[in-house]
């Protein structure tokens, strides 16, 4: 089986040849840490460990031109039209019809990236726009609504381009909402103001042929899961998790295949010593592995003080139990 043939097999419960393993993300900082000769790069890495490829499309979400001032009411979101139009040239690579015919050919994993979250659509990039629009949501949800709607509709605008030229293996959700100890919104507020916002596009995306659609989530977003599964998300990939909130044994236990998963190894074991390590990579991995729907992998970035020996006895153990 190649890279995309096991995707496909694992997130339908079938029996592949083995589960995927792919990369972590590991920045050039890192190669430079870890100062191992003959590793200095991520091809170095592929020659030394097992990785099967996997591909992420970036959609150009952002408003165009950038905007100076975020609209703070309903009133100003019509001037908004012109900086999210999505057939503007200047949101799609000048070789897109280049990597498309070269998609059409792949035998790797091909994501789509086609949300980016509450905080991000709204603008938030630094503490003074996170108190606006923490306000904003107290104060004026009627706004909030109508800006995430529209932002919803432009993303199912911009994914059905996508989908209409090349088929993906998967979509992407992301949703940095959360802190360590729970996200920073009610449940209802993530389903009155978000989840409802997201139905153009989850509306579209079974009919465009995509079978899997990942909620990526950051922290503790554990009492936001529910709410994300009953409105059409079966896939969870959790990212720099609080590791008891967010254990997948838990969560398997809590959706059972409804709730396919990807990641779910906290990348803290890479700070054990080799028998811990390996006693949690068999207290997750083969009672996972043995249900089917997931794709082990660190639930974070690879950092630089992270020790070579460490992710190498990771990576070893990762291909032994899979």
């Amino acid at each position: 089986m190649n890279s995309r043939q096991r995707f496909l097999s694992t997130m339908r419960y079938e029996k592949p040849d083995r589960v995927p393993l792919f990369m972590e993300g590991i920045r050039d900082q890192v190669f430079e840490g870890w100062n191992q000769p003959g590793i200095k790069t991520k091809s170095d890495l592929e020659q030394r460990f097992k990785y099967d490829q996997r591909e992420e499309i970036y959609l150009d979400l952002d408003p165009y031109p950038a905007l100076k001032d975020w609209p703070t009411t309903t009133a100003q979101l019509e001037r908004l039209k012109h900086h999210f139009d999505p057939d503007d040239p200047a949101r799609w690579p000048s070789d897109w019809a280049a990597q498309v015919d070269a998609w059409r050919q792949r035998d790797h994993v091909l994501m789509l990236r086609v949300h980016r979250g509450l905080f991000l659509s709204m603008g938030i990039d630094g503490w003074a726009r996170f108190s606006d629009v923490m306000e904003l949501l107290i104060e004026a949800p009627e706004f909030v609504w109508a800006f995430m709607t529209f932002q919803g509709e432009f993303a199912a605008q911009m994914t059905a381009r996508v989908l209409r030229d090349v088929s993906v293996d998967a979509v992407i959700f992301s949703e940095p909402i959360s802190s360590n100890e729970r996200p920073l919104i009610s449940p209802k507020m993530y389903e009155d103001y978000v989840l409802k916002s997201y139905q153009p596009l989850l509306a579209l995306l079974p009919d465009m042929g995509v079978e899997t659609t990942i909620l990526r989530t950051y922290a503790n977003a554990r009492i936001l899961l529910s709410a994300a599964v009953e409105y059409g998300f079966n896939c969870l990939w959790a990212c720099e998790t609080d590791s008891t909130a967010m254990d997948y044994l838990d969560i398997r236990r809590q959706f059972g295949s409804d709730l396919r998963l990807i990641a779910g190894i906290d990348l803290d074991i890479l700070l054990r010593d080799p028998q811990s390590m390996r006693a949690e990579l068999l207290r997750v991995l083969p009672p996972l592995l043995s249900q089917g729907g997931f794709v082990p992998l660190l639930d974070g970035r690879v950092r630089e003080y992270l020790p070579f020996e460490s992710y190498q006895l990771y990576r070893e153990l990762l291909t032994e139990l899979c």
